[in-house]
């Protein structure tokens, strides 16, 4: 699934930090520095300015394995990565490379007439599915009762929540009615006539008397302080639709498009050559918001600045609304590695995996071809030392295995700093995690030249893709080894007890225990290094 995660902000916390004035990130703050600027950034600018002026670079292409990319978005189009070997629109595979007007890169969740995959179900889902009709053995047996317990609990939470969610906005409306233009404050409330024999409008007075109100006064507003009602309203059908996404699709055990959409054979998962060339898609901000964070156009006064200044960011198709599936991702890393991706960002991640092997197969071909891959860690607040997390750098899952060696696993920082250093959604593991990076209010690039702020390890991981494409376009000569080397060994230690993600400041553990380096991603130490060990070759 994409890592976008985070309606969790907006679902798990009824009314928390809704309508209060909250303090908001420092504009760019995953590329500023600490020492100069008080935050755990990535000291992108302080590299360029002090270590990089007059210096030549060389071009890498980045993919970004995702929902798609807006290849058209302002900041975007002028690094796009261009198929030059490929004649645009004339039906023909002109490089030979299995793929069809590939100009900006492929898309593994298509199909004929341009057709796409928008929602899948949930990995979970999908292996129900399969073992829920067949005579299973002992080990099918126990994956049936984990990934159906799972689906029975995510369903039947997600149709109460979008129960909760329509009362809740309904109850909004009918106040708003009955305010008859009147603004909601604890006044005007007091003052609403509910001695009819009117019991939803009573509840909905009630609701926001016994649940609102009083989290107002905590934050210190007053009774004639007014409550945004469209705001809330907004907030209302958000959770609707992400509740509802999960009923309909997430945990739908009868819902599966591939037959109809791709027309692949599902099984077979090393088939090449399907999918089609809309890199896009239906739903592209994720994709288009972590491909303006490695490299979204530099001073150029437009938007908001990438991290690498000379990178091309190929756009290859994998993530639907759900989990990837194991074949389309491994397709992906390999098309990416074949068409001359140095880097490749994978902003996604799931709990259950169909074919590992096919995988890991891929990324061992990216290993012997000396391509990066930069992983999400993911936003579930969990110890991936001790909970499943696939993709992951294990060959076929055996963790006594020393990982590959070319993967970097990111968990998400929080632009606070202090004890809420780590994102409170993270993932985090002392020995899986690599590094953290910045990803709580990422400013970057959506659909139709837009920018927005969003969180997830989804963010922190194309900010360690950047400043990989960074130091390797400046030191083209390292190795991928080399290169992961510098990143983590470079990455800034913080001495700092923190608070354990997810448990809202109940827990306290040491930062340094995050991660098997305890550090944050500097690019400013990276280019350093990097510089030191290109002399003394």
């Amino acid at each position: 699934m994409k890592l976008k995660c985070l309606f969790l902000t907006i679902v798990t916390v009824l009314f928390a930090g809704s309508i209060y004035a909250q303090s908001e990130a420092p504009a760019n703050w995953f590329n500023l520095d600490y020492e100069t600027d008080g935050v755990h950034g990535v000291s992108t600018e302080k590299a360029y300015k002090e270590l990089l002026k007059g210096k030549k670079s060389t071009t890498i292409i980045v993919s970004i394995i995702d929902s798609g990319m807006d290849e058209e978005h302002e900041d975007l189009k002028e690094v796009m990565w261009v198929n030059a070997d490929e004649i645009p629109g004339n039906g023909i595979d002109d490089d030979n490379n299995g793929y069809i007007d590939d100009i900006n890169g492929w898309n593994f969740i298509g199909g004929a007439g341009g057709k796409n995959i928008h929602h899948d179900a949930l990995e979970a889902t999908r292996l129900y599915a399969m073992l829920k009709d067949k005579k299973r053995n002992k080990k099918e047996e126990k994956l049936f009762k984990k990934v159906e317990k799972e689906i029975e609990d995510n369903s039947s939470s997600a149709k109460q929540n979008m129960t909760t969610y329509d009362m809740l906005k309904n109850s909004f409306l009918l106040l708003e009615e009955a305010l008859d233009g009147k603004p909601l404050t604890m006044i005007n409330l007091e003052a609403v006539d509910v001695s009819e024999d009117n019991k939803e409008l009573q509840n909905a007075v009630r609701i926001y008397k016994n649940m609102l109100f009083p989290q107002m006064s905590a934050n210190g507003m007053t009774e004639e302080d007014t409550v945004d009602i469209a705001s809330y309203v907004k907030r209302f059908d958000r959770a609707l639709n992400y509740f509802k996404t999960q009923a309909e699709y997430y945990y739908n055990a009868d819902f599966d498009p591939r037959a109809e959409i791709v027309g692949d054979d599902y099984k077979n998962s090393y088939e090449k050559g399907y999918g089609n060339n809309d890199v896009e898609g239906p739903d592209a901000q994720h994709g288009t918001h972590v491909g303006g964070i490695v490299g979204a156009k530099r001073n150029n006064d437009i938007g908001m600045d990438g991290v690498a200044d000379n990178v091309q960011l190929m756009s290859v198709r994998a993530v639907p609304d759900g989990d990837e599936r194991d074949k389309d991702v491994a397709n992906a890393i390999i098309y990416s590695v074949d068409n001359g991706a140095k880097v490749i960002n994978m902003s996604f991640g799931k709990g259950f995996v169909y074919d590992k092997k096919a995988v890991d197969k891929a990324v061992k071909y990216a290993e012997k071809k000396g391509v990066l891959l930069v992983h999400a860690a993911g936003n579930s607040s969990l110890d991936t030392d001790v909970e499943d997390n696939y993709p992951n750098k294990y060959c076929n899952d055996k963790r006594k295995r020393k990982p590959y060696s070319n993967w970097i696993e990111v968990g998400a920082l929080s632009w606070k700093g202090a004890e809420d250093m780590p994102a409170t959604f993270t993932n985090y593991g002392a020995k899986n995690v690599d590094v953290f990076a910045p990803g709580v209010d990422i400013y970057s690039t959506i659909p139709g030249s837009e920018y927005e702020p969003l969180s997830g390890t989804s963010m922190a991981s194309p900010v360690t893709a950047g400043v990989a494409a960074l130091v390797w376009s400046y030191y083209p000569e390292l190795t991928v080894q080399e290169l992961r080397k510098i990143l983590v060994e470079t990455s800034v230690k913080v001495d700092q007890e923190v608070n354990v993600p997810g448990s809202r400041g109940a827990k306290k553990m040491p930062f340094s225990e995050m991660s098997n380096t305890g550090g944050v991603v500097n690019a400013y130490n990276a280019l350093k290094a990097a510089e030191a060990l290109v002399k003394n070759k």
